[in-house]
Protein backbone atom coordinates (compact mmCIF):
# COMPACT_ATOMS: atom_id res chain seq x y z
CA UNK A 1 0.00 0.00 0.00
CA UNK A 2 1.25 3.26 -0.58
CA UNK A 3 0.23 6.12 1.45
CA UNK A 4 -0.66 9.57 -0.32
CA UNK A 5 -0.35 12.22 1.50
CA UNK A 6 -2.49 15.38 1.04
CA UNK A 7 -1.23 18.47 1.93
CA UNK A 8 -3.51 21.32 0.85
CA UNK A 9 -5.28 23.35 3.27
CA UNK A 10 -8.36 21.64 4.24
CA UNK A 11 -9.45 17.87 3.47
CA UNK A 12 -11.58 17.63 0.38
CA UNK A 13 -10.29 20.69 -1.09
CA UNK A 14 -10.53 21.59 -4.72
CA UNK A 15 -6.87 21.59 -4.98
CA UNK A 16 -6.91 17.87 -3.99
CA UNK A 17 -8.14 17.32 -7.25
CA UNK A 18 -5.48 19.04 -9.10
CA UNK A 19 -2.31 17.80 -7.01
CA UNK A 20 -3.73 14.65 -5.35
CA UNK A 21 -6.17 12.72 -7.64
CA UNK A 22 -3.21 12.66 -10.51
CA UNK A 23 -0.65 10.65 -7.99
CA UNK A 24 -3.53 8.56 -6.58
CA UNK A 25 -4.15 7.71 -10.41
CA UNK A 26 -1.23 6.98 -11.89
CA UNK A 27 -0.15 4.80 -8.79
CA UNK A 28 -4.01 2.79 -9.49
CA UNK A 29 -2.74 2.49 -12.92
CA UNK A 30 0.50 0.35 -12.59
CA UNK A 31 -1.55 -1.80 -9.73
CA UNK A 32 -0.60 -0.30 -6.69
CA UNK A 33 -3.09 0.35 -3.61
CA UNK A 34 -2.75 4.05 -2.83
CA UNK A 35 -4.42 5.06 0.21
CA UNK A 36 -4.64 9.02 0.72
CA UNK A 37 -5.11 10.82 3.87
CA UNK A 38 -5.30 14.38 4.63
CA UNK A 39 -2.09 15.44 6.31
CA UNK A 40 -4.21 16.17 9.77
CA UNK A 41 -5.64 12.68 9.37
CA UNK A 42 -2.09 10.63 9.11
CA UNK A 43 -2.58 7.91 12.17
CA UNK A 44 0.46 5.38 13.21
CA UNK A 45 -1.57 2.35 11.56
CA UNK A 46 -1.42 4.36 8.02
CA UNK A 47 2.15 4.56 8.52
CA UNK A 48 2.75 0.98 9.81
CA UNK A 49 0.74 -0.33 6.70
CA UNK A 50 2.42 1.80 4.30
CA UNK A 51 5.38 0.45 1.70
CA UNK A 52 5.68 4.01 0.67
CA UNK A 53 4.86 7.27 1.18
CA UNK A 54 4.43 10.61 -1.35
CA UNK A 55 3.96 13.73 0.46
CA UNK A 56 1.70 15.95 -2.62
CA UNK A 57 1.90 19.36 -3.70
CA UNK A 58 -0.03 22.10 -3.04
CA UNK A 59 -1.21 25.61 -4.82
CA UNK A 60 1.35 28.32 -4.71
CA UNK A 61 1.14 30.07 -0.81
CA UNK A 62 -0.64 27.02 0.46
CA UNK A 63 1.80 26.20 3.19
CA UNK A 64 -0.50 25.65 6.09
CA UNK A 65 0.95 22.15 6.88
CA UNK A 66 4.38 23.81 8.06
CA UNK A 67 2.53 24.82 11.06
CA UNK A 68 3.13 21.91 12.53
CA UNK A 69 6.14 20.64 11.00
CA UNK A 70 7.00 17.65 13.68
CA UNK A 71 3.67 16.05 12.91
CA UNK A 72 6.14 14.70 9.76
CA UNK A 73 9.03 13.31 12.56
CA UNK A 74 8.16 9.81 11.52
CA UNK A 75 10.38 10.82 7.98
CA UNK A 76 13.48 10.34 10.53
CA UNK A 77 12.51 6.48 11.19
CA UNK A 78 9.97 5.70 8.49
CA UNK A 79 12.78 3.45 6.56
CA UNK A 80 10.86 3.12 3.52
CA UNK A 81 10.76 5.19 0.42
CA UNK A 82 9.31 8.62 0.59
CA UNK A 83 8.68 10.86 -2.13
CA UNK A 84 8.08 14.85 -1.80
CA UNK A 85 6.73 16.23 -4.68
CA UNK A 86 7.10 20.62 -4.90
CA UNK A 87 5.91 21.88 -1.64
CA UNK A 88 5.41 18.04 -0.53
CA UNK A 89 9.79 18.23 -0.12
CA UNK A 90 9.20 21.06 2.87
CA UNK A 91 8.08 18.46 5.56
CA UNK A 92 11.29 16.37 4.46
CA UNK A 93 13.82 19.16 4.05
CA UNK A 94 11.86 20.73 7.46
CA UNK A 95 12.79 17.47 9.30
CA UNK A 96 16.51 17.14 8.30
CA UNK A 97 17.05 21.41 8.85
CA UNK A 98 17.95 21.97 5.40
CA UNK A 99 16.95 25.63 4.36
CA UNK A 100 15.27 26.69 1.76
CA UNK A 101 15.54 30.11 -0.93
CA UNK A 102 13.38 32.02 -2.79
CA UNK A 103 13.23 30.68 -6.56
CA UNK A 104 10.09 30.91 -8.13
CA UNK A 105 9.34 28.77 -10.93
CA UNK A 106 6.11 28.29 -13.36
CA UNK A 107 5.94 26.36 -16.35
CA UNK A 108 8.01 24.28 -18.19
CA UNK A 109 11.53 23.83 -17.84
CA UNK A 110 14.28 21.31 -18.76
CA UNK A 111 15.81 19.28 -15.96
CA UNK A 112 19.16 17.78 -16.42
CA UNK A 113 20.01 14.48 -14.53
CA UNK A 114 23.36 15.01 -12.29
CA UNK A 115 23.71 11.68 -10.00
CA UNK A 116 22.29 7.88 -11.06
CA UNK A 117 19.76 6.59 -9.59
CA UNK A 118 16.66 3.96 -10.51
CA UNK A 119 14.01 7.06 -10.50
CA UNK A 120 15.89 8.93 -13.55
CA UNK A 121 17.72 5.87 -14.81
CA UNK A 122 18.33 6.16 -18.60
CA UNK A 123 17.60 9.77 -18.56
CA UNK A 124 19.76 12.58 -18.86
CA UNK A 125 17.60 16.00 -19.74
CA UNK A 126 13.72 15.69 -19.59
CA UNK A 127 11.08 18.55 -19.72
CA UNK A 128 8.85 18.95 -16.58
CA UNK A 129 6.41 21.45 -15.28
CA UNK A 130 7.54 23.59 -12.26
CA UNK A 131 5.12 25.30 -9.80
CA UNK A 132 7.17 26.52 -7.09
CA UNK A 133 8.36 29.19 -4.89
CA UNK A 134 11.32 28.00 -2.72
CA UNK A 135 14.56 25.90 -3.80
CA UNK A 136 16.45 23.80 -1.43
CA UNK A 137 19.26 24.15 -0.49
CA UNK A 138 21.94 21.12 -0.92
CA UNK A 139 23.73 19.76 2.23
CA UNK A 140 26.03 16.78 3.05
CA UNK A 141 22.60 14.74 3.64
CA UNK A 142 21.33 14.74 0.14
CA UNK A 143 22.68 13.98 -2.73
CA UNK A 144 21.56 16.12 -5.86
CA UNK A 145 20.07 14.01 -8.68
CA UNK A 146 18.85 17.27 -10.92
CA UNK A 147 19.22 20.59 -12.17
CA UNK A 148 17.42 23.28 -13.89
CA UNK A 149 19.16 26.03 -15.20
CA UNK A 150 18.48 28.08 -11.97
CA UNK A 151 18.19 24.99 -8.93
CA UNK A 152 18.33 21.75 -8.07
CA UNK A 153 15.34 19.67 -9.26
CA UNK A 154 15.78 16.25 -7.11
CA UNK A 155 17.72 15.19 -4.01
CA UNK A 156 17.97 11.96 -2.25
CA UNK A 157 18.97 11.16 1.14
CA UNK A 158 22.41 9.87 1.70
CA UNK A 159 21.29 6.49 3.64
CA UNK A 160 17.18 7.23 3.47
CA UNK A 161 14.74 5.99 0.81
CA UNK A 162 13.91 9.51 0.89
CA UNK A 163 13.63 11.53 -2.48
CA UNK A 164 12.45 15.58 -2.77
CA UNK A 165 11.61 17.10 -6.01
CA UNK A 166 10.83 20.41 -7.00
CA UNK A 167 8.70 20.04 -10.26
CA UNK A 168 5.63 17.80 -10.70
CA UNK A 169 5.96 14.49 -12.04
CA UNK A 170 2.27 14.17 -12.03
CA UNK A 171 1.94 16.50 -15.39
CA UNK A 172 4.10 15.22 -17.54
CA UNK A 173 6.29 12.76 -16.14
CA UNK A 174 4.29 9.77 -14.52
CA UNK A 175 6.98 7.58 -15.90
CA UNK A 176 8.78 8.82 -11.74
CA UNK A 177 5.95 8.01 -9.89
CA UNK A 178 6.34 4.78 -11.64
CA UNK A 179 9.60 4.03 -10.94
CA UNK A 180 8.85 5.33 -7.30
CA UNK A 181 6.42 2.36 -6.92
CA UNK A 182 8.63 0.13 -7.99
CA UNK A 183 11.04 1.25 -5.21
CA UNK A 184 8.50 0.50 -2.50
CA UNK A 185 8.24 -3.19 -4.23
CA UNK A 186 11.67 -4.11 -4.12
CA UNK A 187 12.45 -3.17 -0.42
Amino acid sequence: MILVIDLCYRENSLSRAEFVGPVAGILRGVGAVPIVRHYTAVSAPDLEAADGVILCGTALKDRGFMEGPERFGWLRVFGRPVLGISSGMLPIVATFDIGIEPCPGIGMTDIQVISPDPLFAGKEIFAAYELHEFAVQVTDRFVPLAVSDRCTQALRHCSLPIYALLFHPEVRNEWIIERFFDLTESD
